[in-house]
């Protein structure tokens, strides 16, 4: 939901970012790489209890995020760095709710597991989509400039970086934002459902 008004106010500072990487000699896929390592490090630091550390390295990943397509647009994007680009994204919101369980099982893991199962559905419906568009030859108006249909809804990737920041600054209400943000998500996957049903009927 708030993916687009982000995405328009960051990407003049990100392109500029992205264009000074770009001279330097750094790739998009390297800039990629280095926003899933970095989103390893947050994960193994969540898992340790170190919060604050963890949404350090988390913003930083995210950071990372963001630049990889800016680095990209200094050339020509690819279908290789599109799909890794979504690929490791995927890995890394999952790393997040299971690096919080682990830190503490007892009381985390059933709404860790709730809250991955709400991922499971937003990921395969956004993922399932993008694939019968790319099919039927569709595009994006909200995202024109995506390496493959981006189809919104409520938990897009600013809402989930968000929620994950709350979990690290109010760890001890964790419980409440992920059967919160699973709500969301569930919503998410309706919508979305209800998107393709239309679509491609």
């Amino acid at each position: 939901m708030l993916d687009r008004a982000a995405i328009a106010l960051l990407r003049p500072a990100l392109d500029r970012a992205g264009g000074v990487l770009h001279r330097l000699g750094i790739g998009a896929d390297g800039v990629t790489w280095t926003g899933f390592a970095l989103g390893v490090a947050a994960a193994t630091a969540i898992a340790r209890g170190a919060y604050a550390a963890g949404l350090a390295l988390m913003l930083a990943s995210r950071l990372c995020d963001g630049l990889d397509g800016a680095v990209a647009r200094c050339t020509q994007p690819t279908d290789r760095g599109a799909f890794l680009d979504i690929v490791l994204d995927f890995v890394f919101y999952a790393s997040i709710p299971l690096a919080f369980a682990i830190a503490e099982p007892a009381t985390r893991a059933l709404p860790a597991a709730v809250l991955l199962a709400a991922f499971v559905g937003t990921g395969s419906s956004f993922l399932a989509f993008a694939v019968l568009a790319e099919r039927r030859g569709l595009a994006s108006a909200a995202f024109p400039r995506k390496g493959f249909f981006y189809l919104g809804g409520l938990t897009e990737a600013s809402e989930t970086l968000i929620c994950f920041a709350l979990m690290c600054v109010l760890p001890g209400w964790f419980d409440v934002f992920a059967y919160g943000f699973a709500v969301l998500c569930a919503l998410t996957f309706v919508t979305r459902v209800f998107a393709g049903w239309r679509a491609f009927g």
